[in-house]
């Protein structure tokens, strides 16, 4: 049989293999159980059978979620004195995106099951030839889903084919596979069907709709893909109106977005509807004034991910991307190595003047920047640090699992920053039915209520309250006791340590702000 033709200099690999490196965790099974069993994250619409690529969040995942984005927000817009917040329109004119490339450019390369109807995005399929070892013949190929370990996975569907054959030594992503060599490329798990993939062809991933009464073409709009383009088309409105507006400086928006993925997968990290956290930094168009600023985003960017939202720093890595877009200047990936493999958590991307230029060509508005010191008129360039909440959030919990042991049981626990926890204290009363206990506690509780989302919980033992904490990430439980009566202290808990304090009532609400806050 005719073997495969190699890839092509910088063909496209998956993010997954980014380092070899093993880091203990989770098992993805184990993370979406306990998003599910905890009130993290529901399937959307289950009551319906689910509904592939959407996802509800529960009443622990919305404060996490919250927990997120107020504090980047608090960090990046009301902790920097040159960044300025936007909401812009989910919906807007159809002329954003054609400007932008989205209407014709923005579409990922798909390929059909020909039996089964099955859809695959061709990137993310691989195909390797099946080489005999006794005899050094080709005898077939083998198509395998992108994974942790591709050359595994291949060599594992090739000695099915061929119990004598060699683990493949190349492979490639049948998107770079020509239409000959498509007669060769088989489904994913039915290498006796070479030739049953369609050519990988062109799908737009935007979500279209229509805006007022009519049904026709000119009542077409989308669903944003992105949240960016609602930026550039407000740079002028921004810059006229933010007092103390100034290149460089930037302009920060959070917004849901909406991608009609062909296989979204791997829980929240790929869905059809998710959350962005992007600015667009704005700087001077003069020579390469962009590569500061775009090393200080990505060092800025990693630093908060570890300092301020609690991430490990030995599951993040980075990816400085060789092949570029025509008008990009650099991009930088933080990675971070999920259960599934490492992938992009978040993206620092020079983009130059494209957006903006794009715009003000489309439109006829002028999208210059008058600086206030020279008179000059120029259009800058932009470095775009962009993140998904929603990766964001699957990112903290897989970092914050842990397993340990306690008074000889094992125990499962979230050690969530702090400042993301989305139940800050519990507050367990000791007892029902004391009137005098319970009026402690309730104060207490009610006390801390006013400032953070905190729990009362008084059922069960107190070993088994404790878990169930321990279980959602509470940094701190507090516990009213007979002893509270007469001494007027409680005992405060640590979630990561089990270390215990008597502290006052009085003093508490201070002792929570200090270790929430760090105050």
């Amino acid at each position: 049989a005719r073997a495969l033709q190699p890839a092509a200099r910088g063909a496209r690999r998956p993010r997954t293999r980014l380092h070899a490196t093993k880091v203990e965790g989770p098992s993805m099974d184990q993370v979406v159980q306990l998003c599910r069993q905890r009130g993290f994250v529901f399937g959307s619409s289950e009551i319906y059978n689910g509904f592939n690529g959407f996802y509800d969040y529960g009443p622990l995942g919305c404060e996490l979620k919250k927990n997120i984005k107020d504090l980047w927000w608090r960090d990046f817009v009301h902790g920097r004195e040159d960044v300025h917040g936007l909401d812009s329109s989910i919906i807007a004119s159809p002329a954003v995106w054609r400007a932008s490339g989205h209407v014709d450019g923005f579409s990922d390369p798909m390929c059909d099951d020909k039996e089964t109807k099955k859809r695959y995005r061709a990137d993310q399929l691989f195909v390797g030839d099946v080489v005999d070892d006794a005899t050094g013949d080709v005898v077939g190929a083998v198509t395998v889903l992108e994974s942790e370990d591709i050359e595994r996975d291949l060599a594992k569907a090739a000695k099915k084919l061929c119990k004598a054959a060699r683990r493949p030594v190349s492979y490639r992503s049948v998107a770079e596979c020509s239409e000959a060599e498509m007669a060769r490329v088989p489904p994913p798990g039915a290498p006796d069907r070479p030739g049953g993939l369609t050519p990988p062809r062109a799908f737009n991933l935007m979500f279209e709709t229509r805006v007022g009464a009519a049904a026709d073409a000119a009542a077409a709009a989308y669903l944003r893909p992105e949240t960016a383009q609602g930026i550039f088309v407000n740079f002028k409105n921004v810059a006229a109106t933010a007092r103390g507006f100034g290149v460089p400086g930037g302009v920060a928006q959070i917004g849901k977005a909406f991608r009609n993925e062909i296989t979204p997968r791997n829980f929240v990290f790929r869905s059809r509807e998710f959350e962005q956290m992007e600015i667009e930094y704005f700087c001077s168009d003069e020579g390469d004034a962009w590569r500061a600023c775009h090393a200080e985003w990505v060092a800025a960017c990693r630093a908060w991910l570890v300092d301020r939202a609690g991430l490990r720093p030995e599951l993040l890595g980075e990816d400085v991307h060789e092949d570029l877009a025509h008008y990009a200047r650099a991009c930088t990936d933080i990675t971070f190595r999920f259960p599934f493999g490492e992938q992009e958590l978040q993206g620092i991307a020079a983009r130059g003047c494209y957006d903006l230029t794009q715009h003000q060509e489309a439109s006829g508005k002028s999208l210059e920047y008058v600086d206030q010191a020279s008179g000059r008129k120029y259009v800058p360039q932009v470095v775009e640090p962009s993140i998904g909440v929603d990766r964001l959030f699957l990112a903290a919990i897989c970092s914050a699992y842990a397993v340990d042991e306690v008074g000889g049981a094992e125990r499962t626990l979230l050690k969530f920053s702090p400042l993301l926890a989305p139940v800050k204290a519990a507050v367990l009363p000791l007892s029902k039915k004391d009137p005098a206990l319970l009026a402690i506690a309730r104060r207490v509780h009610d006390d801390l209520k006013r400032r953070y989302n905190v729990q009362w919980d008084a059922a069960g033992n107190i070993g088994r309250r404790y878990r169930r904490q321990d279980e959602i990430g509470t940094p701190l439980c507090i516990t009213v006791d007979f002893d509270s009566i007469e001494d007027g202290c409680v005992t405060v808990r640590d979630r990561d340590s089990t270390d215990q304090v008597r502290v006052k009532v009085e003093d508490v609400a201070a002792h929570v702000v200090h270790v929430i806050e760090g105050l």
